[in-house]
């Protein structure tokens, strides 16, 4: 019925808006008071990597993925996963039964170059191998819902994310395709004259078009105000804004990736291989953020390592 609320989360309408742009915006998950007094305390209690289940020594180098899954160690950012503004919402569009199978922070610096327009359906485009796969029953599914969370204002000039609507439903890039990593890859001036890359690697590899165009006339900016989120397919052709530097303040975004319980996460592999780091997924585990998991192929953690239990909305 029009207008009618889906589970608490998203309306009719608004689920129909989604499955036609890919994305929904703004989402308020704290007043910008909170979440700035609460990271002004939270990045400090980050630095102590004593329970992260990545360590220092997995990781060489310049490598984003010292970013990921501190949900795993941290009481405010399980909390945050979990958060009902944000799970109600998944649900409306994955159904009752969600993992959430990844956490990154995304910071951005002044000088900071934009990040490439990009897609991802199974997470192999950095890796080469898949981290995630839908089964086959429902194959014209694929990617992940992604809840990306500004913990401070994200703007045009502070390098907020930009979105082309309508374009999750193909994907233009081939992640079989090779991407060489090169740390020194940035800078480059791509669609328009903007500065963009992709944590050491140029995204252009993986078209399918070489001659391919990316359509950036048809962008939209999506400016979020500290505690707002936006939700999006990943396969949504998404990219970043640089950041004009100057005396604008760092831009942070937090992400949480979610897909069904039915997905395979990190299938037949036991180490993530990419941006320059590996790390050992023996300490990892999937997090049941609604419902139930009722399939049993995938590795899961009801608490932090720290020993608080993950709210299950």
């Amino acid at each position: 019925m029009t207008g009618q609320r889906v589970d608490a989360g998203l309306s009719a309408d608004e689920v129909a808006a989604f499955r036609q742009r890919g994305f929904h915006y703004p989402i308020k998950v704290y007043e910008p008071d909170v979440i700035r007094d609460r990271w002004r305390h939270e990045r400090l209690a980050l630095m102590d990597r004593s329970h992260a289940v990545y360590s220092e020594d997995q990781l060489s180098g310049s490598t984003n993925i010292s970013n990921y899954d501190r949900h795993l160690d941290s009481t405010f950012l399980a909390e945050h996963i979990c958060h009902p503004e944000i799970v109600s919402r998944v649900k409306s569009v994955l159904g009752p039964d969600v993992l959430c199978w990844r956490s990154e922070f995304f910071p951005k610096y002044g000088g900071d170059e934009g990040t490439d327009w990009h897609q991802a359906d199974t997470f192999a485009n950095a890796s080469g191998t898949p981290q995630i796969l839908w089964p086959n029953e429902v194959k014209e599914f694929g990617g992940t819902i992604t809840v990306w969370t500004a913990f401070t204002d994200a703007t045009i000039e502070t390098g907020c994310l930009q979105f082309i609507p309508g374009t999750q439903a193909e994907m233009f890039y081939d992640e079989t395709k090779f991407m060489k990593y090169d740390p020194d890859v940035a800078n480059l001036v791509k669609d328009g004259g903007t500065r963009r890359g992709f944590f050491g690697y140029d995204y252009r590899d993986l078209q399918k078009d070489p001659d391919w165009q990316v359509p950036a006339e048809n962008a939209v900016s999506i400016e979020l105000k500290a505690g707002e989120a936006v939700m999006f397919w990943s396969t949504l052709m998404h990219a970043s804004h640089p950041h004009l530097g100057g005396e604008r303040p760092m831009r942070l975004g937090y992400v949480g990736r979610y897909v069904p319980t039915c997905v395979r996460v990190y299938p037949d592999t036991e180490v993530v291989d990419e941006y320059g780091g590996t790390i050992s997924l023996d300490k990892y585990g999937a997090i049941v953020v609604s419902g139930r998991d009722t399939y049993g192929h995938n590795r899961l953690a009801t608490q932090t390592t720290r020993g608080f239990p993950f709210p299950v909305r």
